[in-house]
């Protein structure tokens, strides 16, 4: 793995640092490789059940490297978006489809994709210094990198479609009070915050919070009874399991659960 991507494993969870911090992150093609290998790499490998994702400097990422994206246009290249087929979606994808939680670690600006990044995860912390904005408008763009889907998901229809339109900074607090973060920390601990959530997940049952993630995503476009349909197949699929079994064992016995994710 290059150095644009800083990847540690500690303790059950992987860390996947962005790291172009003298342009805030931005997602060049390679950090973008970088990223989509690694969070394929994390996601089938079974010593990882957590995972965080942040950015070094004073940016978590900014989104699409421009200088890359303007020599594109300059070339008269006839797709010169063809990244969100190529990067994007399939990154987003492994992010919200990751089958253990994922975690980003806001240590500052989120932007365009930057921002797409992180509402795909599961839980937000962002330093008090930290940031979100679309601009996708601003150059004449629609959005990408999944914010279509994410975003609404998580402040709803009106809010996100006003995020987008306006493409006004977001600030920290504002974004907590929008539900938009799970918490609003101090720079220095925002991503000791992100790890310390992450290990103590990977010692939960990781198995479940894949299912659980399954069926929420399934029932987001589904109706009644198809979102019941798939809560009895991943229900009984989890009967089966052995952190079940042992779960419910300890409870009976009133002890403390071990869970191994199978």
């Amino acid at each position: 793995m290059t150095d644009v991507l800083l990847i540690e494993r500690a303790d059950g969870v992987a860390t996947l640092t962005m790291n172009r911090p003298d342009s805030m992150n931005s997602l060049s093609v390679e950090l973008k490789e970088a990223l989509l290998d690694a969070t394929r790499d994390v996601s089938a490998d079974p010593s990882v059940r957590a995972v965080v994702l942040t950015g070094n400097g004073r940016g978590f990422c900014v989104g699409q490297d421009l200088r890359e994206h303007v020599a594109l246009l300059e070339a008269g290249d006839p797709a010169p978006l063809a990244t969100v087929s190529r990067h994007y979606n399939p990154l987003v994808q492994a992010l919200a489809g990751m089958p253990k939680p994922v975690i980003a670690a806001v240590n500052g600006m989120a932007a365009g994709a930057g921002a797409g990044l992180a509402f795909a995860c599961d839980f937000r912390f962002a330093s008090r210094t930290a940031g979100f904005l679309l601009a996708f408008a601003n150059v004449g763009l629609t959005l990408d990198s999944g914010v279509s889907w994410t975003l609404p998901r998580i402040v709803g229809q009106a809010r996100a479609t006003a995020l987008a339109i306006l493409a006004e900074p977001i600030t920290a607090e504002s974004a907590l009070e929008m539900g938009l973060v799970s918490a609003v920390v101090e720079p220095e601990t925002v991503l000791p915050t992100a790890q310390d959530l992450a290990a103590r997940l990977a010692q939960g049952p990781t198995a479940a919070y894949a299912a659980i993630k399954q069926s929420i995503a399934y029932a987001a476009s589904s109706d009644l009874a198809g979102a019941l349909a798939k809560e009895d197949e991943l229900q009984t699929a989890m009967g089966r399991t052995e952190d079940h079994r042992t779960s419910t064992a300890a409870f009976v016995a009133k002890q403390k659960p071990t869970f191994s994710g199978r």
